[in-house]
Parts: structure tokens; sequence; C-alpha cells
């Protein structure tokens, strides 16, 4: 995975990357993040989803690698797995901004104080507005970087729009708000690639997750509506 994205970035590709868990990530953006540390460039990343994704193997209660990905981009935990994207790891936390989280465990809600990472929460979505979320994510993610990864996992979207997700929590975006956020994305000029994971045929209802994802990616790579 690693080295096809980096191949993918590297032909001038912006690569939409699909899968069935979070656990990609891991390869696509330390791949994506490969290529451009050549070029002596850092990568952005908005991580739009439920979960923090923030554990390591000393942490995680339940082994499942889908909740490490991000911990190890940012050079966390098993070393073997936060060096895929070579020397130096994947991720700095100056260029990260988690966005719709709402269920985090106790050591993912250390790991957010401990290592300094921006998280908006459901919460400062409802307070301040998806618009001025987004915003303050852009700038976060693209301060010192010219390249903006997007990573999205479909259960970051309320149940209620996209209900074929492995782990459904309620009280998420919006359909609208999820367009904005890609819309927003997209008016950066920046995306250099996007994930998109969690679309769960068998638990989704009349193929609604799958085609809203197919919208999402639309939208994120400059589909508009005029």
């Amino acid at each position: 995975m690693a080295l096809e994205t980096a191949d993918a970035v590297a032909s001038g590709e912006v690569p939409l990357v699909l899968g069935g868990d979070h656990s990609l990530v891991a390869g696509s953006l330390a791949g994506a993040a490969r290529h451009f540390a050549h070029h002596g460039e850092p990568v952005g990343c908005i991580y739009l989803d439920t979960h923090g994704d923030l554990h390591t193997p000393l942490t995680s209660l339940t082994g499942n690698v889908h909740g490490m990905p991000l911990a190890h981009l940012l050079g966390h935990g098993d070393d073997r797995f936060a060096s895929i994207a070579g020397g130096a790891h994947a991720l700095s936390t100056a260029n990260l901004a988690l966005v719709g989280i709402r269920d985090l465990d106790e050591p993912e809600r250390q790991a957010v104080r401990d290592w300094g990472i921006t998280c908006f929460t459901m919460r400062d979505i409802d307070e301040f507005g998806l618009r001025e979320v987004m915003r303050r994510s852009i700038a976060i993610a693209t301060a010192s970087s010219d390249r903006l990864w997007v990573s999205c996992d479909m259960d970051w979207i309320d149940p209620s729009d996209a209900p074929g997700v492995g782990t459904p929590v309620r009280g998420g975006a919006t359909y609208r708000e999820a367009q904005l956020a890609m819309e927003m994305i997209a008016d950066t000029g920046k995306l250099v690639g996007l994930d998109i994971v969690e679309t769960n045929p068998v638990l989704d209802e009349r193929n609604r997750t799958a085609e809203l994802a197919v919208q999402l990616a639309m939208s994120a790579f400059g589909r508009r509506i005029i």
C-alpha cells in the first residue's frame, strides 16, 4: 500500500484509496509522506472519524489494528509499524487535525493530551459549526505544508445517513456537513490523496452509504453545485 501510494503521488496522481477499515491509512499516508519527504515537504492530514485510532499494542484491549494507525503514523507504538514511511515517522501533530470525534477510550484521551493533538469533537461542531471547524482544521493541516491528505472513515457521519459501517455511533455529522467538509477541502487546491473507509455492503441499507461515499469523493475532487 505505501509503495503503491508513493508511486501514484510521484506520477502526479491524487490517489483515492478505498478500504475495509482505517488501518489502511498506515500505508496510504505513509507512502505519500515518504515521497514528499524526499523533496523536504511535510504532509498535513485531516482525519475525519468517530474514533481516534490512537491506540498502541500496549494500550489496546482488543488488539485490533484498525484502532492503531494514527498513533503509529505519529511515531508511537510498534517500531516496525511506525516506520512504514521510512526513517522518520509520517506525520507530525503540528500538521494534524481530527474532526468529528465522539468515541475515545481513556488511553486515547490521554494520548490527545500528552501528544498535543488538535481534536475537534462533535461538541465543537455543535458549538462552532462545521464550517468554522473545517476552516481551523485546514489552517492547521496546511500551516507548514501545501500537501494535504484527507482520511475519511464513513462512521464520522451519523448512522441515519451512513448506516453501512462496522461501528456506528449516534450523533455524527449530517449529510450536508459531510459534503461541506469535502467541498472546503477541494477549495484548498492542496489535496494530494483521499482515503474512504468503512463502507460495508453487508451492513448497508439499499447502498446508501456507498452512494454517499461516491458523492463525498466527487466533492473532494472538485465537483460543484454550480
